[in-house]
């Protein structure tokens, strides 16, 4: 006799499977854009979704350090090239040999090439002098604001958009640019717009500069070094796929 299927409650709070497949697969697939950037303007409608996702990132104590500057002004895109060309002269002479050939032949930003950019800062005065949470450790403003980056960014994986963190900057002359405060901190700045494609790796992997690290040697058990004692979870880890684009 032929057994009755029997039926799966989802728990209250879950993501059907289609949902979850959406979610894994902005993981998967954002990407650090520089090259592939379209001319197309982002719809208001859409920056602003992506705003409201950056906005509800989880901030310790609540304190919702962030700021967002629009860059849309020609003139301030240049002034912020300038910088970046000036910054990476000097991180291009901390390599040797075919390094250094390899490093200048990568595109590292897309300042003027993307439609927007975006620069995503940190008020490291909000909420006063005693958040709470903040007391032991005091850089958690800067960690809330960096969830805030990443809650963008696979909001616009999402929305088809692709961004690009541009890290190749002296943080005081950045400051400087945008008229930022003393006591405002340049987390990210970002350039974003709808790209001709996302391409199947990272950009710094396909070009050879690194690749991504096996999941299974950065797992520890208990203490720094420790094998895993969990043998599932370890045998888990063995068989997923670096990629993870299984998920």
């Amino acid at each position: 006799m032929k057994q009755k299927a029997i039926p799966v409650t989802i728990p209250d709070g879950c993501f059907t499977e289609s949902e979850r497949h959406g979610l894994y697969r902005a993981i998967y697939e954002r990407r650090d854009v520089r090259s592939q950037f379209l001319p197309d303007p982002v719809p208001a409608d859409v920056l602003v979704r992506l705003l409201q996702a950056a906005h509800h990132a989880p901030s310790v104590g609540f304190m919702q350090p962030w700021d967002f500057i629009v860059i849309e002004s020609r003139e301030v895109r240049a002034s912020i090239l300038a910088l970046f060309e000036q910054a990476n002269q000097t991180a291009a002479e901390r390599f040797d040999g075919e390094r250094k050939g390899l490093y200048r032949s990568l595109k590292l930003q897309g300042i003027v090439e993307s439609p927007l950019n975006l620069c995503i800062t940190c008020d490291r005065s909000r909420g006063g002098p005693h958040v709470l949470g903040r007391n032991s450790i005091v850089e958690t403003d800067l960690f809330s604001t960096c969830l805030a980056v990443q809650n963008l960014w696979l909001a616009a994986r999402a929305e088809g958009i692709g961004v690009g963190w541009v890290s190749i900057l002296e943080q005081a002359q950045l400051s400087k640019v945008l008229n930022l405060p003393d006591h405002v901190y340049p987390v990210a700045y970002l350039c974003l717009g709808y790209v001709s494609e996302f391409l199947d790796q990272p950009e710094l992997e396909a070009k050879g500069w690194r690749s991504r690290l096996p999941l299974s040697e950065l797992v520890h058990g208990n203490h720094w070094g420790e094998a895993l004692i969990n043998e599932p979870l370890e045998t888990a880890l063995n068989e997923q796929p670096i990629s993870g684009k299984n998920a």
